[in-house]
Parts: C-alpha cells; structure tokens; sequence
C-alpha cells in the first residue's frame, strides 16, 4: 500500500470505502455458505456411491436407479446455482459496484 497521499491508486481509494466493504460481504456471505452447502451435496454423493452400494443402486422406475437421479440432480443443482448467483449478483452486488465504478471514474 502506498503511503503518501499523491501515491494512493484508484483501487486504494475504492478499497478504503464502506461502500466496497459491504460489497465484499454481500458477495462473501452469500458466495461461503452456498459453496459449502454444495460441497456437501456433491460429497454426499460420492460418499454414498462408494460406501451405500446397496441404496444408490435401488431401482426407482425400470433400469433407472438413485445414483442415476442423484447424478443428474447434481447437474440441476449445478445450473440451480449459476441462476441463483445471476439473479443475486445483478440485484444485490451489480449496482453497488456499478455505484462504485461510477464514483471511482475520476
């Protein structure tokens, strides 16, 4: 970080705002728990893959069994949460850092 006044870049300045600190925890508090609630999810079901053999290879209609659904709800959860970031981030984060660039733009 710089020291002098004549020094401090247009990050520094943006930084040092209140406005760019409730960005990062807006981002922050919706981007950690999110992340782990997938991680979870996914490891849920690798974990039941290699060790509940017998559950995940229940048939559920014809050939198509747990492990089939819990793959493909892993794709649907997948493109769930893009959309879900997309609706939050454009709602809740974009016009604040909108408000952000504008102010910064010297």
């Amino acid at each position: 970080m710089s020291t002098s006044p004549e020094e401090i870049t247009v990050y520094e300045e943006v930084r040092a705002r209140p406005e760019f600190a409730e960005l990062r925890r807006r981002f922050r508090s919706f981007v950690f728990p999110v992340t782990v609630a997938f991680l979870v999810w996914y490891l849920l079901y690798v974990v039941l893959s290699g060790w509940a053999r017998g559950f995940m290879g229940q048939q559920v209609v014809g050939s198509i069994n747990v492990a089939l659904i819990f793959g493909l709800l892993q794709f649907v959860s997948t493109f769930g949460l893009a959309y879900w970031y997309a609706r939050y981030a454009g709602s809740k984060l974009d016009p604040l850092a909108e408000r952000l660039r504008e102010e910064a733009g010297r």
